[in-house]
């Protein structure tokens, strides 16, 4: 899994057991070079064909690269079945007519160099099938965390998504709640430099501009029911420049960024899962400290933990995701993705690239 955070590749191997139990057997995490990195973050609508299919080729290394540490590890020789392979998003426009999404990462070329049948393009066929294309993870925070009684759980990646589980064990909504790290992230590398704001560091030494948080909240996606889903295409630092007198310290803007991924998460949770029993944070994001004091504060009297707490780590729920995606697709499953990107029917995710 690679997300919006442009930071590089998570990689993990996943053990599928009898009665849907799995276990995280390995992990590797393969950093973007500086070059890709910055190739990634400049792609937009007007980026040349050309640039496009090389950075297909690039990402699809990195994937190759990430995986290869984990294909045959000491304590298991064996190849994995198939390699789930999510793949860089460069374009996610749902709500185009026809609505787009756009994957890179050359799966033929990652099942080459490995020798793994590779399943991939996740999300095109929920688009066909009348769906927002995402987000997949709530299929999968179900199965991980689903128990006997309703629970939020927020993955904190480039994007903030919900999942809304209900007593019975079923998914009630999923949706993006709007940006997570993606905004901090552009925001901090094009004043300081820096890829993230480490445990949140810069942003504690701001101060939240309650008029610049109230401008930016009053963004139409945040009130609009799901289903729903967005990026980077929306939530960019042109779409911050909009809404600055420019005047603001930078330190006060990364601070107001990181309370409206919380306040934006909080409604979200308060709007659509007003009965949990407590709030699950899984993602890159969640090891933000002071992003995770600021929702903690915008949640008073919740349990609010991350999935360490629940023994799975942070930083492996979401390619555990699509390993479990990959799986279902390998076995012919069609997902049921109504309540989460109101697919019209039930769609088998994934197409396969044998080894």
């Amino acid at each position: 899994m690679s997300g919006t955070s442009l930071d590089g590749v998570d990689a993990v191997r996943v053990r599928f057991e009898d009665h849907g139990r799995m276990q995280a057997i390995g992990r590797h995490h393969q950093a973007y070079d500086a070059t890709l990195r910055q190739a990634l973050a400049r792609v937009d609508a007007t980026t040349p064909l050309g640039e496009v299919l090389r950075l297909d080729q690039a990402v699809a290394d990195a994937c190759a690269s990430a995986a290869q540490p984990l294909l045959r590890p000491a304590d298991d020789p064996n190849l994995p079945d198939g390699i789930a392979l999510h793949g860089q998003t460069i374009w996610h426009a749902p709500d185009d007519d026809p609505a787009t999404t756009c994957q890179i990462g050359n799966p033929a070329r990652v099942a080459e160099r490995t020798g793994v049948a590779v399943i991939a393009d996740f999300r095109r066929r929920d688009m066909a099938a009348g769906g927002q294309g995402a987000p997949l993870a709530p299929l999968f925070h179900r199965a991980l965390f689903a128990g006997d009684q309703p629970r939020a759980v927020v993955n904190l990646g480039g994007i903030a998504n919900l999942t809304v589980l209900d007593a019975r064990g079923g998914i009630r909504q999923g949706f993006d709640c709007g940006p997570a790290n993606t905004l901090m992230d552009r925001w901090i590398a094009s004043h300081r430099g820096a890829a993230y704001d480490r445990d949140g560091a810069w942003a504690a030494s701001g101060r939240l501009l309650p008029e610049l948080y109230e401008r930016l909240l009053a963004d139409p996606y945040f009130k609009r029911p799901p289903p729903k889903s967005t990026g980077p295409e929306h939530f960019n630092l042109e779409w911050l420049a909009g809404h600055l007198g420019g005047h603001e310290a930078p330190a006060d803007v990364q601070a107001t960024l990181a309370d409206v991924t919380a306040g934006s998460i909080a409604d979200a949770i308060m709007a659509w899962a007003d009965d949990a029993r407590d709030a699950v944070l899984c993602g890159g994001g969640a090891l933000n400290t002071y992003l995770i004091g600021r929702i903690r504060q915008r949640l008073p009297g919740w349990p609010v933990r991350s999935s360490d707490a629940l023994g799975v780590p942070v930083t492996d729920v979401e390619a555990m995701g699509f390993a479990w995606l990959g799986r279902a697709a390998m076995q012919g499953e069609a997902l049921d993705m109504q309540a989460i990107t109101g697919a019209t029917h039930p769609v088998r995710l994934g197409a396969i690239y044998p080894a």
